[in-house]
């Protein structure tokens, strides 16, 4: 924001004239403040730079009013039994929480896989071997709740590579490092646009994908399913690759264990697809199956959940806007 505001001032008189230089000089300030920021939080002293991390998040709390405003929405609307200062709570507690995983996702040049276990444990990783075992694939099934940058890191640093679905930044430079840091060591990156050829490429070599689809859509990539007991649109390409490929879907989430002070990378066991033979309606039942463990999931970790993402902006035809 700060460096969009710079270029703001600075080439306010040019812009109509140079609306591309415009954008590119706008991104590379806006890469040059996360490069800073990134390298500067790196270069710290772990505990340093969690405390560091974890005070950005608890400024951006204090100073992004729409962000707030968003989360205690969704918090009312999932939550209503608690209270509006326990919506407060439970939304400074995420902002926690992205803090701790922006320190963690800063240092991860100085992780190998002699040290990740000062930072992140598996747990129930018996449960990936066996998926893994049945040569068909895994699709991982995860959303943006605890530590999910760090999920991806932790496994392909024990030697477990994964493809990690996401969309492409609309800052080119940041998009290509943000990849960097994703990719050091083996993972590989998968564009939504390109989601259902590589999925399959990657089911066919028994590889695993890691998918977040706790995130809104629209039709048709999205199907209508209860998140919260409200119908959110939800991705469906997980369920329809499942089906088609007998991929195993295993629930994978790292999570904030306060006792512990480390992440946990827990695994549950694979998922039992429903198959009934109706093809459209078994992709709704697996979808919404899916969002269930994910909810389960949040309800049992609310403070590390990403509250402040419009989850339920695609309304069913005819249903009015929430935001």
């Amino acid at each position: 924001m700060s460096g969009f505001a710079f270029v703001l001032i600075f080439s306010v008189s040019k812009l109509r004239c140079y609306p591309h230089k415009f954008i590119n000089m706008r991104q590379r300030l806006e890469y040059a403040l996360v490069w800073l920021t990134v390298k500067g939080v790196g270069a710290l002293p772990r505990p340093l730079a969690r405390a560091v991390g974890i005070v950005l998040g608890r400024m951006v709390y204090l100073l992004h009013f729409r962000l707030r405003r968003v989360g205690l929405k969704n918090l009312a609307m999932a939550m209503p039994e608690k209270s509006r200062r326990e919506h407060a709570r439970i939304l400074r507690g995420v902002f926690t929480s992205l803090g701790r995983q922006l320190a963690e996702v800063c240092l991860f040049p100085r992780y190998t896989r002699e040290n990740v276990g000062k930072v992140v444990v598996y747990d129930g990783f018996e449960n990936f071997e066996r998926a893994l075992a049945r040569g068909k694939g895994v699709l991982f099934l995860t959303g943006h709740l605890g530590g999910w940058e760090l999920s991806s890191f932790a496994h392909s640093l024990h030697g477990y590579p994964l493809h990690i679905v996401i969309r492409p930044l609309d800052n080119i430079y940041l998009d290509q490092f943000i990849r960097h840091y994703r990719t050091m060591h083996g993972n590989a990156t998968v564009d939504k646009d390109d989601f259902v050829r590589g999925l399959l490429s990657a089911m066919r070599a028994g590889q695993t994908v890691g998918i977040l689809m706790d995130t809104n859509m629209t039709p048709p990539q999205g199907v209508f399913v209860d998140f919260f007991g409200i119908p959110a649109c939800t991705a469906s390409g997980m369920a329809r690759i499942a089906l088609r490929t007998d991929a195993a879907v295993v629930p994978g989430f790292t999570m904030w264990d306060p006792a512990l002070r480390k992440y946990r990378l827990r695994f549950d066991p694979a998922v039992t697809l429903i198959r009934t033979g109706n093809d459209d309606a078994d992709v709704v039942a697996n979808t919404a199956l899916f969002t269930k463990i994910i909810e389960e999931y949040v309800r049992r970790y609310p403070d590390q959940w990403l509250w402040v993402h419009r989850r339920w902006k695609t309304r069913p035809e005819g249903e009015k806007a929430l935001y």
